[in-house]
């Protein structure tokens, strides 16, 4: 592969290796931001012995059919004077700008979804004025002249190297979100194999298992093992009682909740000792969030399509940072034959999910790469590992049950029990436990007044200064529950 990637080394213990390099320009070394030692000496702990562990049930229950609209800003007809008056324009602005400020906090204490708000793209303010649209085959000039396909070409080839597959081997285009890199994934293995089953792990985002339905494909979840990943012996189990089927696989690279990545490898032998040919399976990985940073931690698992993979997605709101939903959907060139048709009024092929296309995603997509490319994701991804791990143990340091998969950003911990400061933080929860994403927008200072402010939440919820500590072992098992039951299991920084 031209201009290959080198990766850069994840310590087993707390160190980050500095003097990896890309090929062929080394990289610069990375600023000390944190310094290694305070992943090992945080601060003391806040809170003292919990008398008994308390369970904590605060899953929300969802009714559909009932529309609410108490959050409706109205659309009002114009007056007859206010074209004369400006007072319509006026109105308008003033909302705009409450609006600009609300989102400016919000961003504040952004820390439970995937997004990286650390962009600037003014130089693209002066393309906001055209309606530019990608509609049909990125690699076939259409009827339609305002679009940005020659921009959606580059990122493609950009992210075919990444994977490792040549420009004459691939296809792809830039959808509006992940899910659409999912969706497209599961229908081309649908469509190269009608009669096959679709398996994946329990913990794949939902909208695997929505391409089910939608497509109307037969089913199977698999069990996942404690940090999330893929139970691989579960699998072996429910592929050999349907091996008489083709088999449609979605592997994750970064699990939605717990970050955890499925072992691609094992899932491979798995396939092949149950008996699967390369004819006779199609796999697609889902790497929304870490599939971009993947490439960038040396012991991740590799994904590369010198491997027997079908389809690749990640997205491009995430980690790379575009300020609206979008991803990279890349297959096999000799798989989308299966998927396309000729539409004459566009003189070009269709093979994507959507028709029309959001033309300025993929010019903010290859602004950001022409602007960071390898070296700079390389240090971006250092820095969220680094300080992904700085949240873990000042949780860790707070009594707080806390997981962190070996690679990933994804800090899982104790569901909190003030429900404002759930939605303050806008964290994710699901069940017992709730989680925070360190993306390279997050710092250590807001990482700092996360934990401050949840120590003094939970403070609050037991004025007695007796707190209880919640037993969540079942979610992030015994060495990582601070509960008083298996507390002693916890290995403190100091003995890592």
């Amino acid at each position: 592969m031209g201009g290959s990637v080198e990766a850069v080394t994840v310590g087993a213990e707390n160190g980050f290796s500095k003097k990896r390099a890309l090929s062929p320009v080394a990289a610069e070394e990375l600023p000390e931001e944190i310094p290694f030692d305070s992943l090992k000496t945080v601060l003391p702990a806040l809170v003292g012995e919990a008398k008994e562990d308390v369970v904590v049930e605060q899953t929300k229950n969802f009714v559909l059919g009932k529309n609410v609209h108490g959050t409706c800003l109205e659309i009002t007809e114009p007056g007859l004077d206010d074209e004369e008056t400006g007072d319509r324009d006026a109105y308008m602005a003033g909302i705009l700008s409450r609006y600009r400020k609300t989102l400016v906090e919000k961003t504040k204490y952004h820390l439970g979804y995937p997004y990286n708000l650390d962009f600037d793209y003014g130089a693209l303010s002066q393309l906001q004025h055209f309606s530019i649209n990608n509609l049909g085959d990125p690699f076939i000039e259409s009827n339609y002249g305002v679009h940005s396909r020659q921009f959606e070409v580059g990122v493609l080839d950009w992210f075919a190297r990444l994977w490792e597959i040549e420009k004459e081997d691939y296809w792809g285009y830039i959808t509006n979100c992940g899910t659409e890199g999912n969706l497209h994934g599961i229908l081309v293995g649908r469509e190269v194999f009608p009669d096959g089953i679709l398996y994946a792990s329990k913990d794949s985002h939902y909208s695997v298992f929505k391409a089910a339905r939608m497509y109307r494909m037969e089913s199977v979840k698999i069990d996942t093992l404690l940090s999330g990943e893929i139970d691989c012996a579960d699998f072996e189990r429910k592929l050999s009682e349907r091996k008489d089927k083709p088999a449609i696989l979605n592997v994750n690279i970064g699990t939605t909740v717990k970050g955890a990545v499925d072992d691609l490898d094992l899932v491979l032998k798995t396939l092949e000792k149950v008996g699967y040919t390369e004819d006779r399976f199609y796999i697609h990985v889902d790497g929304a969030l870490f599939g971009l940073m993947m490439p960038f931690v040396k012991k991740a698992p590799k994904v590369t399509f010198k491997k027997a993979i079908g389809s690749v997605s990640v997205s491009g709101h995430k980690f790379v940072g575009c300020p609206m939903p979008c991803g990279i959907q890349i297959t096999r060139m000799r798989h989308i034959n299966c998927l396309s048709q000729n539409v004459e009024y566009l003189a070009s092929r269709d093979a994507t999910i959507m028709g029309s296309r959001n033309g300025h995603a993929p010019l903010f997509l290859w602004y950001t790469l022409n602007r960071k490319g390898y070296r700079g994701f390389q240090k971006e991804v250092q820095r969220c590992l680094r300080n992904a791990h700085y949240l873990k143990e000042r949780l860790r340091e707070a009594n707080i049950g806390v997981l962190l998969n070996e690679l990933s950003s994804t800090v899982v911990f104790e569901r909190p029990l003030d429900e404002a400061f759930i939605l303050k933080w806008q964290l994710a929860c699901q069940g017992k436990i709730a989680h925070a994403i360190v993306m390279p927008s997050v710092t250590v200072e807001k990482l700092d007044d996360f934990v401050e402010e949840l120590i003094a939440v939970r403070k609050r919820a037991f004025p007695d200064g007796n707190v209880v500590v919640p037993c969540i072992v079942e979610e992030v098992g015994p060495e990582n529950c601070a509960c008083s039951v298996h507390r002693d299991t916890v290995s403190s920084p100091k003995d890592e």
